[in-house]
């Protein structure tokens, strides 16, 4: 019997560092096979690649097989992650998606680096001015349904990209965003954003959170670490905040805003739903209705 790895369908992998210097970043790329529509390939970007890539490769294939009975059609996937075979680097991560100003905190692990937090403005400098040049190098893209999904710190990720620069994507979904992060200074970024905003773009935003993600699952009920499992959802009312800022989003003129809640998820179960549910949001029917003014 002769085995081999297994490898994600129709999926390649390349690190890609700054030109200013710096770790790289693996970048997992799936392009569709046949001919683009004439505007291009719709690309979803991913962050925390390494976790999330095969399950939204798989979901997205399958679906897209079947356009007649899913609504969604072939896109492009671009996965951003760190050449780990982990599903997460923490440390890095943690510098990318926090944002500014940030802060140190106590290493991981005894003989770890310190954890820092501050340098999402320097990350999404590096996919807007590197990253997105090298994909259309690849692949043609359609400048009209570019989205983006982040979850946990990932979605606080995409909250500040949105209000910092909302014209880098058409689409932006964040999943169990820590909005609660570093005293929610978002918020105050949010307020910014929402003084200047001129309805100058059309951005569609989903914001996802899972229901046992602000209380107890019931198998973790009696579990030993229960009270102090109360006390962090207390803390970061995660789902609280996620349907706050979708319902706050959606008031602004020219921005579409919606907010679900899956049943029976906690913070890490949730993923994969809504991985799923980002690929339908990002590059179903609604999604191409809305991309088709800005095409004329």
């Amino acid at each position: 019997m002769v085995e081999s790895p297994a490898l994600i369908a129709g999926t390649v992998q390349f690190d890609l560092a700054p030109r200013a210097g710096g770790a790289a970043y693996r970048i997992f790329l799936r392009i569709p096979s046949g001919e683009p529509p004439p505007a291009g390939w719709p690309v979803l970007y991913l962050l925390d690649a390494n976790a999330v890539i095969g399950t939204a490769v798989d979901a997205l294939r399958v679906q897209s097989s079947y356009p007649l009975g899913t609504g969604i059609a072939k896109a492009a996937i671009v996965g951003i992650g760190y050449p780990t075979d982990e599903a997460y680097d923490s440390v890095r991560r943690s510098w990318d998606m926090g944002p500014p100003p940030g802060k140190t905190y106590p290493p991981h692990r005894p003989d770890g680096p310190d954890v820092r937090t501050g340098g999402a403005d320097l990350f999404l400098a590096f996919i807007e001015a590197e990253l997105k040049p090298e994909i259309a190098r690849r692949l043609q893209v359609d400048p009209a349904r570019q989205a983006i999904f982040g979850h946990s710190f990932g979605g606080l990720f995409v909250l500040h990209a949105l209000f910092t620069r909302p014209e880098a994507f058409t689409t932006w979904i964040a999943a169990s965003p820590a909005i609660w992060w570093e005293d929610a200074g978002l918020l105050a970024t949010g307020r910014q954003f929402a003084a200047a905003w001129r309805g100058q773009f059309s951005p569609r935003v989903l914001v996802l959170a899972g229901e046992f993600e602000q209380c107890l699952a019931p198998f973790q009920v009696g579990a030993a670490d229960a009270d102090e499992r109360r006390r962090n959802h207390a803390e970061s009312r995660i789902v609280d905040n996620a349907r706050d800022m979708a319902t706050w989003l959606a008031a602004i003129p020219g921005l579409h805003s919606a907010f679900e809640l899956f049943a029976d998820e906690t913070h890490m179960s949730v993923l994969p739903a809504a991985i799923n549910r980002a690929i339908r949001f990002a590059l179903g029917p609604e999604a191409a209705a809305a991309a088709a003014p800005r095409l004329g």
